[in-house]
């Protein structure tokens, strides 16, 4: 799921996003941003679809292989074994995935090549031929063939990388908050009854998460000329143009979180922003943006700007 890491990142887009607009409709992007979130749960239901169409086409290649020209013995009896698998029978009757398919309106027949090129890869996998020969099949073991197929077929697979990558802008950035998703989800489905099971949900509260992007996101822009003036103050041997833009909207989202979000410890804004840096900025923006803000740091506690409440949060 969604991490307080992961809400900033895509804080921090919607902020890159803002400042390279000219339209200034601060609602706008707000809305947008909230969409970002939204559109990593469609990307988990796509996937999960995309699971389920892989195992459903053992139907199709069974067909197709009974009406070869010259079927084997083997083409005539091929095993569709798979499609009893209970965790797929269980996520159909899921009602959370019925309605992410119907709301998104999920449907593979714009890419008919990639859902066979993915069976073909797990009919040809010694997983699957020791899959095929259990005999005892539990939820619990029909999960490890599922797994496989995400983890080693799909995953693996250039054609299903480019198609997300076409459909969901962010993918290099939130494909991994959709295989801890998965994972969630794999570990939620543990009972018989499948009106029991539930999806994984895309933030651990999203009521609170929701409030914390969408302040997070409008302090940022509300209080710019004065975070841009502290930052200013504290890099006059720097050219403005040689600081990235990048590190620029970390310190001030950093700031923000020391002014305006009382329950967040000082220490944890600093180590939050720091790691995103190394992941979004360059290479020397980690040591850049500790020493700013260490600076700054010592401002705002002066002048009694720092605004956090219980013991431990400041220091």
């Amino acid at each position: 799921m969604l991490n307080r890491r992961h809400l900033r990142v895509k804080v921090l887009q919607s902020l890159y996003a803002y400042s390279q607009s000219h339209s200034g409709d601060i609602k706008q992007h707000e809305k947008n941003l909230l969409q970002s979130i939204d559109k990593v749960y469609e990307m988990y239901i796509w996937m999960l679809s995309l699971i389920s169409e892989v195992v459903d086409y053992a139907e199709t290649d069974a067909g197709e292989r009974a009406n070869k020209h010259l079927p084997t013995a083997e083409d005539l009896n091929a095993d569709v074994k798979i499609l009893g698998n209970q965790f797929i029978l269980s996520l159909k009757k899921n009602k959370e995935f019925l309605a992410g398919l119907k709301k998104y309106k999920v449907a593979w027949d714009f890419e008919p090549e990639l859902t066979k090129s993915l069976f073909t890869i797990l009919k040809n996998s010694a997983e699957y031929k020791e899959y095929l020969k259990k005999t005892s099949d539990t939820l619990h073991s029909d999960k490890d063939i599922i797994k496989f197929i995400f983890k080693k077929v799909i995953l693996k697979s250039s054609l299903a990388e480019q198609v997300f990558e076409d459909m969901f802008i962010y993918w290099p950035v939130d494909k991994d908050v959709l295989q801890a998703l998965i994972a969630k989800t794999f570990k939620n489905f543990a009972n018989d009854v499948p009106e029991l099971n539930k999806l994984a949900e895309v933030t651990g509260n999203w009521e609170e998460d929701r409030e914390f992007i969408v302040n997070l996101f409008e302090e940022t822009i509300r209080h710019n000329d004065e975070y841009q003036a502290l930052i200013g103050s504290k890099t006059q041997n720097w050219e403005p143009d040689r600081i990235a833009m990048m590190d620029t909207l970390l310190m001030k989202m950093a700031i923000a979180e020391f002014s305006n979000f009382s329950s967040i410890p000082v220490k944890v804004t600093i180590n939050e922003y720091l790691e995103i840096s190394k992941e979004f900025s360059t290479p020397k923006s980690n040591s850049f943006i500790n020493g700013i803000l260490d600076k700054i740091l010592i401002d705002l506690k002066a002048q009694n700007k720092i605004n956090k409440i219980g013991r431990g949060l400041i220091e």
